[in-house]
């Protein structure tokens, strides 16, 4: 640190002692937090070509293993999900999949809230300022869930319930029912890297809970998401990847 700077630093310190102000708790709170700026794209190495949609093809899709800890309406639910697969648009990522896709994410860390946006317009509210879930009556069943969460040090502990359809949205989406608990925890566990574990419970689909862990990288090429409409078709398979196709006339 330059003497100027320590000089400045000192004098502000001065200033504020002989105010007789004390630091407000919020910047304090402010201060304790993780540094997740920038934009982070999951580690696992998906080929994302121009259409914006990973290449799932032959390679493991999170949550969709027939050998994972299905019950038999599990199985029965994954085998019709399986069935159709590739035959139909996908409308967007809903929850879990927009946290373990190579769709860029975004964090925008409060002591309140935390946001978890994706290039596709979705967004996730985590509210850390010790609220509750709502009641059954009042809760909003949205595809992302209602999440709640607290920082346990500098790891972000999420619950979400809640979740309407959760293999509706994106055709990799697990058939999870809507009574399925989701426990996460994510945590900066270097300057560009966050490690990320999601366990569900779901007692309509699965005999025991189910652990996913996930890592994401932030990304040195991007400084922002760009979130525009669009009217062409990416669900279009040609030699066995996803394509734009052209706008209709």
């Amino acid at each position: 640190m330059t003497k100027r700077r320590t000089a400045g630093l000192l004098l502000a310190l001065l200033v504020v002692a002989g105010c007789g102000k004390s630091v407000d708790p919020r910047v304090e709170n402010f201060a304790r937090l993780p540094d997740w700026r920038g934009v982070w794209i999951e580690e696992r190495g998906f080929h994302v070509g121009i259409s914006g949609i990973p290449d799932f093809f032959g390679k493991t899709r999170p949550f969709l293993d027939p050998e994972g800890p299905w019950n038999d309406a599990g199985r029965e639910r994954l085998a019709a999900l399986l069935a159709k697969f590739g035959a139909r648009k996908g409308q967007g990522w809903g929850y879990p999949m927009m946290m373990m896709s190579p769709a860029p994410l975004q964090f925008l860390v409060t002591p309140d809230e935390t946001l978890i946006v994706n290039i596709y317009q979705e967004v996730r509210h985590i509210y850390t300022d010790g609220r509750e879930h709502p009641s059954e009556q009042d809760r909003w069943a949205t595809t992302w869930g209602d999440s709640i969460g607290h920082w346990d040090g500098d790891t972000l502990v999420i619950d979400t319930l809640a979740v309407r359809e959760p293999s509706k949205f994106f055709q990799a989406g697990p058939p999870f029912s809507e009574q399925a608990r989701y426990s996460e925890r994510l945590r900066l566990t270097a300057p560009g890297r966050i490690e990320s574990q999601i366990t569900v419970e779901d007692p309509q689909t699965l005999t025991k809970s189910w652990t996913y862990k996930a890592a994401y990288l932030r990304t040195p090429n991007i400084d922002r998401l760009v979130q525009d409409t669009f009217d062409n078709d990416r669900s279009e398979v040609e030699n066995g990847a996803f394509i734009i196709a052209p706008a209709k006339p």
